[in-house]
């Protein structure tokens, strides 16, 4: 696992509870804790403590492995990518689990592309302290692009045994990055500006126009990028909010709550950059994006260049 954060630390500690071996790349205090009194997981589907664990901060303790999955922030793709290579054997596959559009493209700077698979989740979790991470919800489905190897077999099947984790590969994972890619800018955009969990907002009528006009938004992008939703997005949509319990938040409204850095370039951000680049109309992401960019290097790094 590239990154013990709320995605990676949660699948991980599912996948080494399923019976998987599992190693972690983390760092700071999280790293610390992880290894003094191992990983735990906060979760309504069943809350456990994952110890001992292996984790290092450095790829090279690790050494070769079959799979990397890739789960850090956004904001650290280039230097995690770039360090990954001592992970990468002669069959290794690596599968981004990262939010955005632009995860396999950064990966494929440092990497051969036929080693790197496109993936999402819809899974929400966060660090709530060093060593501990808070599931919060969502849909159990994690889908991957690309044939059914070998690889991908072996971690479907480790899923099947996990709980809460399902593995599902596609044909088009364009299509599902694209998919993902409009429904998180919203709900991240809109829980994050508006500080709230998912279930007041959709609650409230104006709340919801907001967040609704983000989905409305990314659609028209996505479209005019020559990847227009499939019938029925809105309804898929409505079912993914929902299926949260009403108190969740995006991780980005998590990490800005905590005085974090936040994502916001590569989801609100880059779209309002598309937006501008291909002629569409993104007032909602343009104003989450200025709002927020004041926030988006975290309080600690803000405070430290003041």
């Amino acid at each position: 696992m590239m990154g013990a954060g709320g995605i990676g630390g949660y699948i991980g500690a599912r996948l080494a509870q399923a019976g998987g071996d599992v190693s972690f790349i983390a760092r700071g205090a999280h790293l610390a804790a992880m290894l003094q009194t191992g990983l735990s997981i906060q979760s309504d589907l069943g809350s456990f403590v994952l110890a001992p664990v292996s984790a290092s901060k450095a790829a090279v303790d690790i050494g070769p492995v079959d799979l990397v999955i890739f789960a850090v922030k956004l904001y650290d793709s280039e230097e995690a990518a770039a360090s990954i290579a001592p992970l990468v054997g002669a069959n290794t596959r690596i599968v981004t689990l990262q939010n955005g559009i632009d995860s396999v493209e950064i990966l494929c700077r440092h990497l051969p592309r036929d080693r790197v698979i496109g993936g999402a989740t819809y899974l929400s979790g966060f660090i709530s302290k060093p060593g501990e991470v808070v599931h919060s919800g969502g849909l159990p489905q994690n889908l991957v692009g690309g044939q059914r190897d070998s690889i991908i077999e072996q971690l479907r099947e480790l899923c099947d045994r996990a709980v809460g984790l399902e593995l599902k590969p596609v044909a088009d994972i364009d299509e599902v990055l694209w998919e993902k890619f409009v429904t998180l800018c919203a709900f991240s955009g809109g829980t994050a500006l508006m500080r709230s969990g998912i279930g007041p907002i959709l609650a409230d009528p104006e709340a919801r126009i907001f967040i609704e006009k983000l989905r409305d938004e990314g659609m028209a992008v996505a479209a005019a990028a020559g990847h227009p939703m499939a019938d029925g997005f809105p309804g898929r949509v409505e079912t993914r909010w929902s299926a949260f319990p009403p108190h969740v938040k995006s991780s980005m409204a998590n990490d800005l709550e905590r005085g974090r850095p936040i994502e916001v370039a590569w989801l609100s951000g880059r779209m309002h950059q598309l937006g501008m680049k291909l002629g569409v109309a993104t007032p909602g992401h343009t104003a989450v994006f200025r709002a927020l960019h004041l926030h988006a290097l975290g309080t600690q790094r803000q405070n430290s260049n003041l």
